[in-house]
């Protein structure tokens, strides 16, 4: 048993019969009345986000989880099949549990959260950017722009990411996997 003092971002617990991952929380302490940590929440079985406050002191129970490093072998519809860096074994892993599965690249490397008690795979945790090539994207047209002008690209994964006018095909570029957002170019 935790409280909410143990809360921090990554932490699995059971809550309203489901396992949750924290995504963010906040303590606040109001001039008048108790603090309470206010927090959201994702649903590790349905990926489901909510938000949800805890009065200060208020006992949670958390999940006892094993991460292990796993490397990216390949998608199959919507299965996707990962190796265990250490042992080798394999195991398959429904899209729903990704965050971002659009900008996961063959032979990338994830840490997978496992249930300690059951050893079932809970959620997968991508790097915190990834660096991808651009295969498409559309000439930008100097001078009908204000600023921070944007366009579509498509990157080798097939996601679509917006990047500024200056990026062309081939350019590789670092993307953030918890927005999905263009960070920089990559200069190799």
């Amino acid at each position: 048993m935790a409280t909410t003092s143990d809360i921090r971002n990554g932490l699995c617990i059971k809550f309203n019969h489901d396992i949750y991952k924290i995504i963010e929380f906040l303590h606040v302490k109001p001039g008048k009345g108790p603090a309470f940590v206010r927090t959201k929440l994702k649903s590790l079985t349905t990926g489901k986000v909510l938000d949800n406050t805890f009065s200060a002191g208020h006992k949670i129970d958390d999940v006892r989880v094993e991460t292990h490093k796993f490397q990216f072998l390949y998608a199959e519809g919507d299965d996707f099949h990962f190796m265990n860096a250490e042992s080798y074994e394999q195991i398959t892993l429904n899209k729903d549990i990704l965050d971002a599965p659009g900008l996961l690249k063959e032979g990338e490397n994830v840490m997978v959260i496992i249930n300690a008690e059951t050893e079932a795979p809970l959620s997968v945790d991508m790097p915190a950017s990834v660096v991808l090539e651009v295969t498409y994207a559309e000439p930008g047209v100097k001078g009908n722009t204000a600023t921070n002008a944007t366009k579509p690209a498509k990157v080798e994964t097939g996601a679509s990411v917006n990047v500024p006018l200056f990026i062309n095909e081939g350019d590789k570029i670092k993307i953030d996997t918890a927005t999905g957002a263009y960070v920089e170019r990559v200069k190799e």
